[in-house]
């Protein structure tokens, strides 16, 4: 080992106190990845690696227009009609109102993928009705962040592309070889959230509960509209339906946010000018976030290259496929922990080292999905967490409080998706 290495070394702990302490991720990112080239006196390496993420079209395809496309829905108000369509019949269920919401907004986390915008979305209507009929506001806001492992059946979701071009696969292809998965750790989260409401004794029926609550406001719409609550669904109908019985078509992510776009314009008559705006902003807002992230997380991958740490982790994990399989699952699970976001976390390992997954035993898809789906999981138990804090806030309570709730599912979940991939 090098001095380039421990210096490199060096450098990773100080960008993960940096991501703890909520720096700019992509500045932390981009400086991390340019000091190491630079002291391994190899800096083309860093810009040769940002002119390659900076072009990456798949990707670009893909995640703008998702991006796009939601910020569509949120202009024209479709998520809040289809949040209400859904929640309606689930008023009078008492104690199973709590996995029956979850379930609802698990299906809405499928339309919605960002912890953030769901939370947006659902919390104002589902965290009102909860707290009336008998639970405490802490529960509440839990069931909402518990539930966004379905998000991941999204093929908008930034990480889907990303790991279905390192494995040569078709976003749909890759989606669908761990829907199992998928669907098992949203039941998990479901069925462990529940029993910690019942553990925390988080249900009371009658007055006292309500007047204990806190009073939050709802956007609930009395009459939904059913083709207004369509809209957030139609691209991943389209995008299932063309996979499954039309594949000759090849239907991309683009298009089918295009068309679920324009059905949201027709069947909300909404101003085209401002729908058109509002889908390029949104595309721009995607690659400066999103996009942004990945090439920052490419550059901080091209330092470790540089340094030569990658190929001794690499050599390190050929050595034991249980070493890698701990590396791609608690790694970037307790990185999301700490830092609110596992983005950072998930696209540099999967950058850097799911690449080489066939050289210790485990196949490119597999890898990459191990370190995405912990690094959701860890952003459900951390009190930094956008979505969560955001939660909290509807809800009146801390979000510490909120995580109580939620990292006991978090838990089970990465310990069973661990012995799952």
């Amino acid at each position: 080992m090098t001095w380039t290495f421990w210096a490199a070394i060096v450098v990773v702990i100080a960008t993960v106190y940096a991501l703890i302490k909520r720096y700019e991720t992509r500045l932390v990112l981009l400086t991390s990845g340019f000091v190491m080239a630079f002291i391994s006196l190899q800096p083309m390496i860093a810009f040769k690696q940002f002119d390659k993420s900076m072009t990456n079209g798949s990707l670009i395809i893909a995640i703008c227009s998702a991006l796009g496309f939601a910020a569509v829905i949120s202009l024209t108000k479709c998520d809040v009609h289809l949040v209400s369509l859904l929640m309606r019949p689930l008023k009078k269920l008492g104690v199973f109102l709590l996995p029956s919401c979850m379930i609802v907004t698990s299906v809405i986390a499928t339309a919605i993928p960002s912890m953030a915008g769901l939370s947006a979305a659902v919390g104002p209507t589902m965290i009102p009705i909860m707290i009336r009929s008998g639970f405490k506001p802490a529960i509440a806001a839990a069931a909402v962040g518990g539930c966004m492992m379905p998000a991941y059946l999204n093929p908008g979701v930034s990480h889907n592309p990303f790991i279905s071009k390192l494995a040569s696969m078709e976003i749909m292809q890759f989606i669908g070889a761990h829907a199992t998965t998928t669907v098992t750790m949203g039941l998990i989260s479901i069925v462990v959230i529940t029993i910690t409401c019942f553990a925390f004794g988080d249900f009371k029926r009658g007055k006292a509960a309500v007047e204990e609550a806190v009073e939050v406001a709802s956007n609930e719409i009395e009459h939904p509209n059913i083709l207004f609550a369509i809209a957030p669904i139609v691209p991943v109908v389209l995008l299932v339906c063309a996979s499954i019985w039309f594949p000759q078509l090849k239907m991309s992510v683009a298009t089918a946010m295009l068309i679920g776009t324009f059905y949201a314009l027709v069947v909300t008559r909404s101003n085209p000018e401002e729908v058109t705006k509002k889908f390029f902003a949104g595309m721009g807002n995607g690659y400066a976030k999103i996009l942004g992230i990945i090439i920052a997380a490419g550059v901080f991958a091209a330092g470790l290259r540089a340094a030569g740490v990658i190929e001794v982790f690499v050599q390190y994990l050929t050595h034991s496929n249980e070493v890698a399989k701990i590396g791609g699952a608690f790694g970037p699970f307790f990185l999301a922990v700490l830092t609110g976001s596992g983005d950072a976390a998930a696209f540099a390992f999967n950058e850097a080292v799911t690449p080489h997954a066939p050289t210790f035993g485990m196949t490119i898809d597999g890898l990459g999905y191990l370190a995405m789906m912990a690094a959701g999981i860890g952003r459900q138990a951390s009190p930094l967490a956008g979505g969560i804090i955001l939660l909290s806030g509807i809800a009146g309570v801390s979000p510490v409080e909120v995580v109580k709730r939620t990292a006991p599912a978090a838990v089970v979940m990465v310990l069973t998706l661990y012995f799952l991939v």
